[in-house]
């Protein structure tokens, strides 16, 4: 029975409609009162993200999966200037497994923080009102526990290695992953592509899943184009269109990037982006999407070189 069960290619570590809606859930609870960087609900938050990534065997930089900076905070126009608060990144990685290429680093990222109770980039007037972000962004956030779950029952077949990131304040200017660039726990010419994943939670009837940035490396739109259409989605895919996510902080320095996401609505950045709109059926084929292309980088020696676009 052991061995019918593993042969049948079901794994525990398998991505499941039923965990992207548990982290989805924690994500956008009342008490995280909206993911706003600093306080109490931030470090709940960072706190459940490093624990997921020591279940799941990630390995730490400096013995320490956060890495902890200070964030302004946005404010609106004539408004008293807030304080720096205290924030982290949350950073795990797997070390592949080939001699040479193991030097080689793919970075899998997501914001996990959102606008809190609103502020002045939001589009909705309940400044008083939790704005859940359940899209934007705890469906990107919990399909980076999910892949890298994934991944690490796969890790003997790496020979890439990968560094998962769960960013800080993002909603208040790509701070974290600015940190990251300016502070980088590897050299920056190891790092050989980024791909960002910020709001994956609304696949459309025509299974349409857009994406930035292909064509910062070889073959980028082709691949992605194939490989999408293999497993029943419709990829609108950019060879530039970099986008304004944290993706931007690494494409500034040169590195091939690919931003991804399901498209916007109307609930984008208002307390009503809640759980409830989430597809997720929808949002686990693109997870897999994702988790698929990035094996296909970090298990071969697919040609990695960074590609300008105007």
């Amino acid at each position: 029975l052991i061995a019918l069960f593993y042969s049948s290619g079901y794994s525990q570590s398998d991505i499941t409609v039923n965990e992207l809606k548990d982290h989805i859930v924690f994500l956008t609870s009342e008490k995280n009162a909206g993911r706003y960087p600093g306080g109490k609900a931030n470090k709940r938050i960072v706190k459940y993200l490093q624990k997921d990534f020591k279940k799941q065997g990630l390995l730490s930089f400096k013995n320490n999966y956060k890495q902890k900076f200070k964030a302004r905070l946005r404010v609106e126009k004539g408004a008293q200037e807030k304080p720096l608060v205290r924030t982290s990144n949350v950073v795990g990685y797997i070390e592949g497994n080939d001699p040479n290429l193991k030097n080689e680093y793919i970075i899998l990222g997501a914001h996990y923080d959102h606008l809190g109770l609103g502020g002045p980039s939001s589009k909705s007037n309940k400044k008083n009102t939790i704005h859940y972000g359940a899209d934007d962004n705890a469906s990107g956030t919990a399909a980076l526990l999910e892949i890298a779950e994934k991944i690490a029952a796969n890790k003997k077949e790496l020979k890439r290695s990968i560094i998962f990131i769960a960013f800080g304040a993002e909603e208040q200017g790509l701070l974290g992953s600015k940190y990251f660039v300016e502070n980088p726990l590897v050299p920056l010419s190891e790092i050989k592509l980024m791909i960002n994943m910020d709001m994956l939670g609304r696949l459309n009837q025509e299974n349409h899943v857009y994406m930035g940035g292909a064509g910062t490396f070889p073959d980028g739109v082709p691949f992605m184009q194939n490989l999408g259409k293999s497993l029943g989605l419709t990829p609108i895919v950019h060879a530039g269109s970099v986008g304004g996510s944290d993706h931007v902080s690494f494409y500034a320095k040169d590195i091939s990037v690919l931003g991804i996401h399901t498209g916007g609505h109307p609930q984008y950045h208002t307390p009503e982006d809640t759980v409830d709109l989430i597809n997720f059926p929808g949002e686990k084929k693109v997870t897999d999407y994702i988790y698929n292309a990035l094996m296909e980088f970090v298990t071969t020696d697919y040609k990695m070189g960074f590609i300008k676009q105007d």
